[in-house]
């Protein structure tokens, strides 16, 4: 693992005076540029050629500190790098997308995800009023409002159910299963006639052997269930109930959290068990609680 850096990005420590990089200085220079000229935070940080620092490389959040950074303006100890106009005008464009666009905080990046609607199938949209709803347009919206803290605490709620009682997530499913077809049958009573009656040579008959065995193959069927319940198992075994949504046994354990019209909020297991979360309505103001 890389180092951290002690000094921020653009500078570094020369006879005990920090002193400016030049190779990460024209790396700073490019990422407030081309912020300016329209370009994401992530895209910005593939394209940087430099190391963040030692065997670490860049993502967004880096970059954002970069752009946030008041060092860059110039101190005592830090030579300026970045004019204050060109830093305004960055932080003000910053600002001003922070406000234009439904930002999912990073907790919430998981869920949403994971999350669609129950009667679409579409991933379900976050507003800026932070509320969760439908707007595929052959679908129509909720009918009552669900807020960042009613969805997690139910998805939460369906995690604790499950810690607490391992057996639900409990799958019967056998391991494979063989149900031959008429073709299959009637291709069997063909090598048995033959063999019986002398028809068709032994390379004939071992030919049809084989095609035989080719359709039995085909139409056995693998469950990997069985396997998938022992590692959800394995996941809750130790854990005791939640406080918080622990988004890391969210994503290992579930894969797709639905919601209905009717404010139903289910988890579907990786091994297709469903647990339901209903939440009651309110009838005075259409809200859930």
């Amino acid at each position: 693992m890389g180092k951290n850096r002690t000094i921020p990005f653009g500078y570094m420590m020369q006879n005990g005076i920090i002193t400016t990089n030049p190779a990460e200085v024209l790396a700073v220079l490019t990422i407030f540029s081309e912020y300016m000229a329209g370009k994401s935070l992530n895209a910005i940080a593939k394209n940087i050629g430099v190391p963040y620092s030692d065997k670490v490389g860049w993502n967004k959040n880096m970059v954002k500190r970069v752009l946030e950074n008041e060092k860059y303006l110039g101190t005592d100890t830090y030579p300026q790098l970045i004019s204050e106009d060109v830093f305004k005008a960055v932080n003000e464009r910053k600002s001003a997308k922070s406000t234009s666009l439904c930002i999912v905080p990073d907790e919430l990046q998981e869920v949403r995800s994971l999350t669609v609607c129950k009667e679409c199938g579409k991933r379900l949209f976050r507003t800026k009023s932070e509320l969760w709803d439908c707007r595929n347009g052959i679908c129509h919206p909720f009918l009552f409002k669900l807020t960042d803290e009613m969805l997690t605490g139910a998805i939460l709620n369906i995690l604790n159910t499950a810690i607490a009682n391992p057996l639900l997530i409990k799958a019967e499913s056998a391991v494979s299963e063989y149900i031959p077809t008429s073709e299959i049958l009637c291709k069997q009573a063909e090598i048995n006639r033959a063999i019986d009656n002398g028809t068709k040579t032994a390379e004939e008959i071992r030919n049809d052997i084989i095609r035989l065995a080719e359709l039995k193959y085909k139409h056995c069927t693998y469950s990997d269930v069985p396997q998938k319940t022992e590692l959800l198992r394995s996941l809750i075994a130790e854990k005791n109930q939640l406080n918080t949504l622990d988004t890391g046994l969210l994503i290992s354990c579930v894969k797709r959290i639905s919601v209905s019209h009717s404010c139903i909020i289910e988890a579907e297991f990786i091994n297709g068990v469903i647990i339901k979360n209903e939440t009651e309505r309110s009838d005075e103001n259409g809200d859930s609680t």
